[in-house]
């Protein structure tokens, strides 16, 4: 049976190593559980690690070799695996299965998955189950969301009033890396201090990065106002943001736009990608202001305006990310993506 959050960091405390883990779900979770996993096999003596990305062209055969393989530099070995899209496939569900079956002695295997649901399992995680461990890292529930919060700021070793968790947890809206990267800003600007954070000092503290943010841009680009989005992205430009990052974020934003537009039951929709109910309304009311086929041209034109930021293709991805901006907040200026 998977081990819940609790019993994983249990198990990670632990003298040794299982052979293999199977860390699967939220990203941000998974991929902090794998830094904690990698850290205690460092000093486990696990000094050499194989990386493996098991994309759609992987050869499984890889996992084989690298667990047959031997060091001259060390005794022990980890093999990390990464596995994007949650399903190995028919080759991958074999290799994996064999590899819990007799797994190669001095050698621990973790499988990390950024994607994950019930669907995703199978004969393999339940072999990877039964072997060694398997933890499903999922995104807090609205009832859990302030909990979540609280235990993330004594983590960094700070302390704050239950209005001033609760102030925190509305600013970031149920988003995981919106909450860790405002709590690592607490840890800089107050770690160390000793004193409690009030509510008065964390709106205080939150309020330099609510002008110019990635996530309020696309929200306010969705909810339909241009003129502030159009503000805070000249506002991160001017700060000097990365377009890549940015581009992602909204490539992110308008696939799920897209996911929604096509689904047959908005509601259940939204149920199943764990949308906060503002967050539902905002894109139910941006979908009416235009059918599919508007969202699909701005993905493209997303997809397009990363590859200017990358080198990949000629243009100025910033004045393109203007009107691709202005397009998702008023369907009518669409015409600037022709």
């Amino acid at each position: 049976m998977p081990l819940n959050p609790a019993q994983w960091q249990k198990a990670l405390a632990a003298d040794g190593l299982c052979p293999v883990y199977l860390l699967a779900g939220e990203e941000l979770l998974v991929l902090e559980a794998a830094d904690a996993l990698r850290a205690q096999a460092r000093k486990l003596g696990y000094t050499e690690r194989d990386v493996l990305d098991a994309g759609p062209h992987f050869d499984w055969n890889d996992l084989a070799r690298a667990g047959a393989g031997m060091s001259l530099f060390a005794t022990r070995r980890l093999i990390d695996l990464r596995l994007p899209g949650g399903r190995p496939g028919k080759d991958g569900a074999a290799a994996l299965t064999e590899f819990c079956a007799d797994p190669p002695p001095d050698v621990a295997l973790l499988v990390t998955a950024t994607t994950w649901s019930s669907k995703h399992e199978g004969a393999w995680s339940k072999k990877i189950d039964t072997a060694g461990a398997m933890v499903v890292f999922n995104a807090p529930r609205p009832s859990e969301w302030g909990a979540w919060v609280g235990a993330r700021l004594a983590s960094r070793g700070l302390s704050a009033t239950p209005d001033a968790v609760a102030l925190l947890a509305e600013r970031v809206e149920g988003n995981l890396l919106a909450a860790a990267q405002e709590i690592d800003k607490l840890a800089v600007l107050r770690g160390g201090d000793g004193t409690r954070i009030d509510a008065t000092a964390m709106e205080d503290l939150v309020a330099d990065s609510a002008r110019y943010d990635a996530f309020k841009l696309t929200d306010a680009a969705f909810a339909g106002d241009g003129a502030r989005a159009l503000r805070i992205l000249a506002g991160l430009r001017a700060e000097g943001e990365e377009l890549i990052g940015l581009m992602g974020w909204l490539v992110n934003q308008l696939q799920l736009a897209l996911r929604l537009a096509n689904a047959r039951d908005f509601a259940a929709q939204a149920r199943a990608e764990r949308l906060w109910p503002a967050r539902e309304q905002l894109f139910r009311k941006a979908l009416r202001r235009a059918p599919r086929e508007h969202w699909l041209a701005c993905l493209a034109r997303a997809s397009r305006i990363d590859r200017m930021a990358k080198g990949r293709e000629a243009g100025e991805p910033w004045q393109e990310a203007e009107r691709l901006v202005a397009a998702i907040a008023e369907p009518r200026a669409a015409v600037a993506l022709a």
